[in-house]
C-alpha cells in the first residue's frame, strides 16, 4: 500500500495562523511604507503637514533634472559595483584559503565570521577611527610612507574609505555561503580530476567555481540591495555623504532632502525611484545573469 507524503492539518485555520506573524511584518514594514511613499511621491507638503498639495509627476521631473540626483546616481553605480566586488572576491578568497586548512579550521572559520555581528554605523566609526587624518593609526602609517592621507577633503579618498568599511563588513556574511557552498561541492570529482593531472587552477575554474554559481548568484543579489540600502549607516558615520557629495548615494540623499532638508516630496520621490531600480535590477540579474547558473 502506498503511502501518501501530503502534509494533512488538522485544522484548516492552522496554516494560515502560522503564515499570519510573516504576513503581519512584511504588510506592515514593507508594503505600507511603500504605499506611503508613492502617496507622498504625488504631493507637495511643508515640513509641518500644514498644507497639501497635489502635483502628480512634478516631484519626479524636478528631481531627475536635478544635477546632485545625477550625481548621487553616479556615486551610487561606483559605490555599489566597488563594494560588490571587493567583498565578494576577498569573501571566496577567504573560504577557498579556510576550506583548505586542516587544523583549527573551525577557529579560522569563527574569527572571519565575527565581523558580521558589528552594527553598520560602529563598523564605519572603526574605520573612520583607523583612517582618520588627525589620530588614525593607518593613516599616519599612510602619511609616514609619503602619501597625503586626508578622507575629509579628498572626495576620491573618502570613497575608498567607505567601500573599504562596507565591503569589509558584508565579507564575513559572503565568505559563510561560499565555505557552505565549498562543503557540498563532491571531493570524489575534485580528486579525479587531480589523478587526471589538472592543476589547483585549473580544478578550481573548470569544477569549483562552476559548482558555486548558484551560491555565487544567490550572493550577488544580495550584495547588491546590500550596497544600495544597508550601507547608510556606514556612510553616516564615515563621511556624512560628503565631502562635496563625493559619497552621497541614492539612499543618503533620500535621508538628506526628507529629514535634513525637509523636502518631504522630493524625498519620497527619490524612495520611488530607489525602490523601481532596486527591483529592475534585480530582475535583470534573474532574467539574464541566473541563465548562467547550473544548479546540479
Amino acid at each position: 500500500m502506498a503511502s501518501s507524503n501530503n502534509v494533512t492539518f488538522p485544522n484548516k485555520l492552522l496554516p494560515y495562523l502560522l503564515l499570519a506573524p510573516q504576513l503581519a511584518i512584511t504588510l506592515i514594514f514593507f508594503y505600507w511604507p511603500a504605499s506611503q511613499a508613492i502617496y507622498q511621491s504625488v504631493l507637495r507638503e511643508d515640513p509641518f503637514g500644514l498644507s497639501t498639495q497635489f502635483v502628480g509627476l512634478g516631484n519626479f521631473r524636478r528631481v531627475i533634472s536635478d544635477p546632485n540626483y545625477l550625481n548621487s546616481l553616479q556615486v551610487t553605480i561606483v559605490f555599489s559595483v566597488a563594494t560588490t566586488l571587493i567583498a565578494m572576491t576577498i569573501a571566496l578568497l577567504l573560504a577557498v584559503m579556510a576550506d583548505k586548512v586542516i587544523r583549527g579550521k573551525n577557529i579560522y572559520r569563527t574569527l572571519l565570521i565575527w565581523p558580521y555581528a558589528v552594527a553598520p554605523a560602529i563598523a564605519g566609526m572603526l574605520w573612520l577611527f583607523l583612517f582618520n587624518p588627525s589620530m588614525g593609526t593607518l593613516a599616519y602609517l599612510a602619511r609616514s610612507a609619503g602619501y597625503n592621507w586626508d578622507p575629509l577633503l579628498n572626495g576620491n579618498q573618502a570613497m575608498v574609505l567607505v567601500v573599504s568599511a562596507a565591503a569589509w563588513k558584508q565579507i564575513s556574511y559572503n565568505f559563510l555561503f561560499f565555505v557552505a557552498g565549498l562543503q557540498s561541492i563532491p571531493k570524489s570529482l575534485i580528486e579525479a580530476a587531480a589523478i587526471d593531472g589538472a592543476g589547483e587552477n585549473k580544478r578550481f575554474w573548470t569544477i569549483v567555481f562552476p559548482l558555486l554559481a548558484p551560491t555565487t548568484f544567490f550572493l550577488l543579489v544580495v550584495n547588491t540591495v546590500y550596497a544600495f540600502f544597508d550601507t547608510f549607516g556606514i556612510i553616516h558615520a564615515v563621511t556624512g555623504g560628503g565631502p562635496g557629495k563625493a559619497t552621497e548615494t541614492l539612499v543618503y540623499k533620500v535621508y538628506n532632502d526628507g529629514f535634513v532638508n525637509l523636502i518631504l516630496g522630493d524625498s519620497a520621490a527619490q524612495s520611488v525611484i530607489l525602490m523601481i531600480i532596486v527591483i529592475a535590477l534585480t530582475a535583470i540579474q534573474f532574467r539574464y545573469v541566473e541563465r548562467k547558473v547550473h544548479y546540479g
